[in-house]
């Protein structure tokens, strides 16, 4: 603060400042006072030890205040003159020992009190600590080049602090040490070698009729050799290796085992991937075919730096407290000892060149926002828009800085407008033009405190890419790195002559219980039930409200209240946040429910920030089986961007079941680079997660990401310099096809990983390129179609791994709707439906760069339709069918293929009703020789439908054209048995839907905010409710989507014709809205 304006909180009585001396030794007992042995880095007089230094510290002094007390005494003791005079206290660390582990404290703003060290010594009974000083180490050359080689795989210097106004980076980098030190501690290296994959599903049927008395017969390979086994299908993979083995006692030479190794030497794998120690129900093989391998050796656990880290917390209100105790001693200032209104003075603003707009006036919006909930608001006047703008005024905001929360953050805002605006004029135009965030209190629970140079955002245009994911980008606390051309503007916070710290609590004796023994009227039991029943978009009024924060102790009973509950939290009052924290640990209704992924994932999103909430979700996402992380990983790592701080408990949930399983780890990691490469708002927040994991995954998974890496870089050069050579062509020539073979060739010869794990799905090994089958594709952004031989020698499969590589689109919202499929999918196997959807291999790998796997023996429905008549195809309805029946070898085979044919077009048709996925066109449909039908490219969702010149493309709710209709057997008005069923495939699929719309309501929330092009908006999302008919019966949904189904057969007609004009003008996958 200005020296004319002191504190509040510092603001004494005179008599109460003479009154320090009077202070009794009782009351400097209650500052807990703390007898510590300093061992120093310089040696005693007489050679005999190290200098050792007693001394009596207040537990409220900082761990930095404690350094320059030790350091201060050891000069006043003249204890060597040469090194305390020449070095400050920063040039040592402290340590401690703790049951045989030397630890670091290494937080200089921690409350001495709240350290690791002392609570041990406590819980030790011991009287005097013993802490270390040793010079600060200095990394070694081994350590500096690792650390490259981990930017690299990064794809960003996790190092470089040049745009941070804080040490959060460094800080989190050292906290995630502990979770990372106590996974690999636990973790069992033999398993995590093999990444077994268990799944927990009922047999299929097709294996059910190869069990006889509960055995099965099972081949097991092991080379060249192979041996049939009768085995119970009760039995784990160790019982079956002994069996195995009783087997083959007397052929071991013939299989060459040698006589030395026994069952405990081998594992099972199925289809290239090894099994865990389940029943064989769990881990059933696709085929009984079971591959036999050796042990694989444990990768190396970790490297790096990783000593021990000391957890930073703040102490309660009543150790902080200036309360009652000797001003002399008092080192640090409980926050809610505050009690005046928190203020801001903006300095002004300066930008290198101002921007070429026709607005001249401008002023400064400054909110203070938790969540999205809006805390207070104020706003400068209005200046002539220049270069430099200066205000120099102090604005005053109607919270107390006692009501701060943790997660509070100051959101500046460079408006514009083209009149004179005054802080109360209302309907003026003005616009957005540059954003920047603040975390009132930081990462150590410090209130912020001084002057602040914050390099603003730039507010996109509308036609920009990045104006897509402006929602998330807007909630970053992180700066404009491109300080040379970005707006800064400069505040001021009130200075304090301590540091002031939110408590982590208040003792037991100020509990407040408003409440409690409020009963719910049976009248407002019913309005309760409705709001809770209401899904995640249903707003709540003021009266909801009230209602839910006054009977919030029969909410907390309900689980599936919390998430109205907490939204109807005051966030901006200390005394209710306190009473919810209270509320969180008293119930135990949370944690004894049911697992409900919806629910848990709702609290993530961007609408809470309490820390306490949040690690609740995560709390119960605890539980969840690997193939459900996987299931929900996209979203959970986009929810890291409504997080606070860099450190938390999602990241940490993140960061430890990637430690546990490669599946899990090997997609975290592209899914991380891939936002890393693309959202300079989060890249400091994602690339600390990275760091931590890579540090801990082990030198296999290292080697395997490096290769993975290199091969994306040398295939985006290739991209790329293609693109170049026919960027105006819409056709390929041979010669485009030559000179891509000829890079792909040299780039062989010239050190392309021999192999590598394929991104999308690491459980294929691709091998070297089949160069004569690569081409360049004829769609605008010129992909390369490529095709690797397999690299794995034990899998079964012999056929080529094809990739579309793709440079220039963003595939994340493709990933997004496959990953819903997934979901769905999920969904109906609970309801024993399979749809036989295909949710194809497809990621994102950098910025607007990306992998699509090949679907083999699949070909679009366009090719299928120009392959016989031409253009003409489309309006041919037999076409199809025939087609379906030359592929197929016999009547039995074709009659299974229409049967797995009306089921996959009822999955996606439901599928692709429900998430309004538009654009559907002949070339964008595709179909497997075996009936298989599926949708590719995602470009246009939720009911964003393309126009074409000025219409509307989107004639019917899904594509349900006659030619499908013909090979259900029907045309027309008609119907058949296939068709009959197809309506009943989808009406079940479609109930089944609606029985999960909060969960796919919340995961399309969640993406609502997070980059995905299209999804901009709550009526973006509405569409969703509309499509899952929220708020009608079960055979009012019914009777809506067999008018639905009836609409596509009364209007196929215009599809087709749709289609027709696409064989016609030749408009093919990448020439859509997201790619012009």
């Amino acid at each position: 603060r200005e020296l004319d304006e002191e504190p509040k909180v510092l603001r004494e009585d005179t008599r109460r400042r003479r009154r320090k001396k009077a202070i009794s030794s009782s009351s400097g007992a209650s500052m807990d006072q703390i007898t510590v042995e300093f061992v120093l880095p310089t040696a005693a007089r007489g050679g005999s030890g190290p200098d050792t230094l007693p001394l009596e510290v207040a537990g409220n002094w900082t761990v930095e205040q404690v350094k320059a007390q030790v350091w201060l005494k050891a000069v006043t003791l003249n204890l060597c003159p040469d090194f305390y005079q020449r070095f400050s206290p920063d040039h040592c660390i402290l340590l401690y020992q703790k049951k045989g582990n030397v630890c670091e404290i290494y937080d200089k703003h921690q409350v001495f009190q709240t350290l690791d060290c002392i609570r041990y010594w406590r819980a030790l009974k011991k009287d005097v600590g013993r802490i270390q000083l040793v010079p600060r180490p200095q990394p070694s050359d081994e350590s500096l080049q690792y650390q490259r080689y981990l930017n690299y795989l990064i794809g960003y210097d996790v190092t470089d602090v040049s745009n941070v106004h804080d040490d959060e980076l460094e800080f989190t980098r050292r906290k995630l040490l502990t979770p990372r030190r106590i996974e690999l501690s636990d973790r069992d290296a033999k398993l995590y070698s093999m990444d077994p994959w268990v799944t927990r599903k009922p047999l299929p049927e097709h294996l059910l009729t190869k069990v006889s008395n509960a055995h099965v017969l099972m081949v097991i390979h092991i080379r060249t050799a192979s041996q049939t086994i009768k085995v119970s299908i009760d039995d784990t993979p160790a019982q079956v290796l002994v069996s195995f083995f009783a087997k083959t006692a007397n052929k071991r030479v013939l299989l060459g085992i040698p006589d030395s190794m026994c069952e405990a030497d081998f594992v099972l794998r199925v289809c290239g991937r090894f099994v865990g120690d389940s029943v064989f129900n769990g881990w059933y093989p696709t085929c009984l075919k079971t591959v036999f391998d050796d042990v694989c050796n444990p990768s190396a656990p970790f490297r790096g730096n990783n000593s021990p880290a000391n957890l930073s917390l703040s102490g309660t209100h009543e150790q902080l407290t200036i309360d009652e105790k000797d001003h002399e001693r008092v080192f640090t200032i409980s926050m809610w000892d505050c009690n005046r209104k928190f203020r801001v003075k903006v300095l002004g603003i300066d930008i290198p060149s101002l921007p070429k707009i026709p607005e001249f006036i401008v002023f400064i919006e400054a909110s203070i926002f938790h969540g999205q909930q809006l805390l207070a608001q104020e706003r400068t006047s209005s200046k002539t828009f220049s270069e430099e703008v200066l205000w120099n005024c102090w604005l005053e905001f109607n919270i107390k800085i006692k009501d701060l929360p943790k997660g509070a953050r100051l959101n500046l805002q460079v408006v514009c407008g083209k009149q004179p605006l005054t802080p109360n004029s209302k309907g003026t135009k003005s616009r957005l033009l540059y954003y920047v965030n603040l975390l009132l209190i930081d990462h150590r629970s410090l209130l912020r405190q001084g002057e602040f140079i914050l390099h603003m955002w730039k507010m996109p245009e509308k036609s920009e890419e990045s104006s897509s994911s402006i929602n998330a980008d807007k909630l970053t606390s992180a700066t404009n790195p491109d300080k040379a051309s970005a707006m800064a503007v400069a505040i001021l916070l009130d200075k304090y002559c301590y540091p002031v710290v939110l408590p982590k609590s208040r003792n037991a004796g100020n509990r407040d219980d408003g409440g409690r023994d409020r009963e719910m009227p049976n009248h407002l039991k019913k309005q309760f039930a409705a709001i809770v029943a209401t899904d995640p978009l249903h707003p709540l009024s003021p009266e909801d409200k009230e209602l839910l924060w006054h009977f919030r102790h029969e909410c907390i009973r309900d689980p599936r209240a919390y998430p109205k509950l907490l939204g109807s939290v005051r966030w901006g009052r200390q005394e209710d946040v306190l009473a919810t924290h209270r509320l969180l640990e008293r119930s135990s209704a949370w944690d004894s429910s049911g697992l409900d992924v919806g629910l848990a994932m709702q609290l993530l999103d961007c609408h809470y920030s309490d820390a306490q909430v949040r690690s609740m979700a995560v709390r119960k996402l605890e539980t969840l089986e690997d193939d459900d992380v996987l299931r929900y990983l996209l979203q959970l790592v986009q929810a890291v961007k409504f997080e606070p701080y860099h450190d938390s408990a999602l990241v940490r949930f993140l960061l430890k079941r990637a430690l546990r399983s490669k599946r899990i780890g090997h997609f975290l990691f592209w899914f991380l680079r891939s936002e890393i490469a693309q959202s300079m708002h989060y890249q400091q927040r994602y690339a600390v997660l990275l760091e931590a994991y890579l540090r801990g995954c082990g030198e296999d998974m290292l080697q395997d990401f490096r290769k993975q890496v290199e091969m994306t870089e040398a295939l985006q050069k290739v991209t790329r310099e293609m693109k170049a050579m026919s960027a105006d062509k819409c056709d390929i020539t041979a010669q485009v096809v030559f000179q891509l073979r000829q890079k792909l060739e040299t780039l062989q010869l010239s050190g392309l990983p021999e192999s590598f794990r394929v991104p999308y799905d690491p459980g294929l090994r691709a091998g070297a390129l089949m160069i004569e089958q690569c081409k360049v594709m004829a769609s605008k952004k010129k992909p390369l179609w490529l095709q690797f031989k397999r690299a794995d020698p034990t899998t079964l499969s012999r056929d080529p791994i094809g990739i579309i590589f793709k440079d220039g689109d963003d595939l994340r919202q493709d990933m997004l709707i496959l990953q819903i499929l997934l979901i769905m999918e999920s969904i109906w196997e609970t309801e024993t439906l399979d749809l036989c959807l295909l949710p194809y291999g497809c990621i994102s790998t950098g910025n607007r760069i990306g992998m699509i796997e090949i679907v083999k023996d699949a070909t679009t429905i366009a090719n299928i339709q120009q392959s016989v008549v031409g253009s003409t195809g489309a309006f041919k309805d037999e076409i199809l069918s025939q087609w379906l029946r030359d592929k197929c070898v016999s009547e039995d085979k074709f009659q299974q293929a229409v049967e797995r044919f009306l089921y996959s077009c009822g999955g996606y048709c439901v599928a692709t009703y429900v998430l309004g996925i538009g654009d559907r066109h002949n070339d964008n449909i595709m179909i497997t020789e075996s009936g298989n039908l599926f949708h590719i490219d995602f470009g246009h969702i939720l009911g964003n439908y393309k126009s074409f010149m000025g219409i509307s493309k989107e004639w019917v709710p899904f594509v349900l054209t006659p030619d499908f209709l013909y090979v259900m057997g029907t045309s027309g008005k008609k119907s058949s048995p296939h068709f009959q069923k197809f309506q009943d495939v989808c009406v079940k699929a479609y109930l089944a839907l609606r029985h999960h719309t909060n969960l796919l309501i919340i995961l399309f929330s969640m993406m609502l905010m997070t980059g995905m092009p299209q999804l901009t908006s709550k009526e973006d999302i509405e569409y969703i409710r509309e499509a899952l008919t929220v708020g009608r019966s079960e055979d009012e949904a019914e009777r809506h989507l067999l008018d639905q189904i009836e609409i596509c057969r009364e209007k196929g007609w215009m599809v087709q014709i749709n289609w027709f004009v696409h064989l016609v003008l030749g408009i093919k996958q990448g020439v859509e809205k997201r790619s012009t």
